[in-house]
């Protein structure tokens, strides 16, 4: 797991939460159950209304991700894949069909199948970059969900300061309450701008670079197999897929089995 989304929300939060108290203010002050509800609740509502079902269920898979997910390490995939270039150059192609049973990444393991069943390697080809522009389709609209909620959310915090104001303007009579009321009509608008600028669109962020960390993993498996398929010298198939990686990636020593 990468704690780099939990830990940079923390810290934002943590931000917030001291500025409150360094102006004179409580945390109860912008914890106000209406104005939560409804930017959370009406800024999901109306990301609903710009897509279909699925998409909003996808929603809580994309949000563990965003959280929990793990970057995928290039190198290591290096590794298996030179490893498995040796063994088809010392054994043959046919070789490889008990050794990637062993292999985790889902998508190498069915690339390499594929290429193992003797598929002609342009239809290969064909096949696993299909896979890759499927997966940035699927991505593209996970993130987009979350871009579109930091975009809904400040207006939806304004509709929340409108109607608090409309509120106040209505018991001008007291003017002992006006004072905290104004104050309670601006957290809406708080609530908008900070769940866009400190949830939503970090989010966003953070699954648009999951997306291409995997996404340059995924093409650099479809190189790696293509070679292995051409029989290449298990040393040349390692000096091109370690000349896609991004600087200073480890690749672990590992032996052919």
């Amino acid at each position: 797991m990468d704690v780099a989304t939990i830990v940079g929300l923390v810290m934002a939060a943590a931000a917030i939460l001291w500025a409150q108290n360094h102006e004179g203010g409580s945390p109860s002050d912008i914890l106000l159950p209406g104005p939560l509800v409804l930017v959370f609740v009406g800024t999901l509502g109306v990301t609903l209304m710009g897509g279909v079902l699925k998409d909003g269920i996808n929603l809580i898979n994309s949000l563990k991700r965003a959280f929990l997910g793990k970057p995928p390490k290039a190198g290591d995939i290096v590794g298996v894949l030179v490893e498995m270039a040796e063994r088809a150059r010392r054994e043959g192609l046919l070789a490889l069909e008990d050794a990637i049973k062993n292999v985790d990444d889902v998508f190498l393991r069915e690339g390499l199948q594929t290429a193992i069943d003797g598929t002609d390697p342009d239809e290969l080809y064909e096949i696993l970059t299909a896979k890759i522009t499927a997966k940035k389709a699927a991505d593209k609209q996970a993130d987009k969900a979350f871009g579109d909620m930091g975009a809904y959310a400040p207006t939806v915090g304004i509709c929340g300061t409108v109607i608090s104001l409309t509120v106040v303007l209505a018991n001008l009579s007291d003017a002992s309450a006006l004072g905290p009321m104004i104050a309670a009509a601006f957290v809406a608008t708080f609530w908008g701008v900070a769940s866009a600028n400190v949830f939503f669109l970090p989010v966003q962020s953070k699954l648009k670079r999951l997306s291409g960390l995997e996404v340059a993993q995924m093409e650099l498996v479809v190189e790696g197999i293509l070679a292995i398929q051409a029989g290449s010298n298990p040393r040349s198939v390692a000096r091109k897929l370690e000349s896609l990686l991004p600087p200073g990636t480890v690749v672990p020593d590992k032996k052919a089995a």
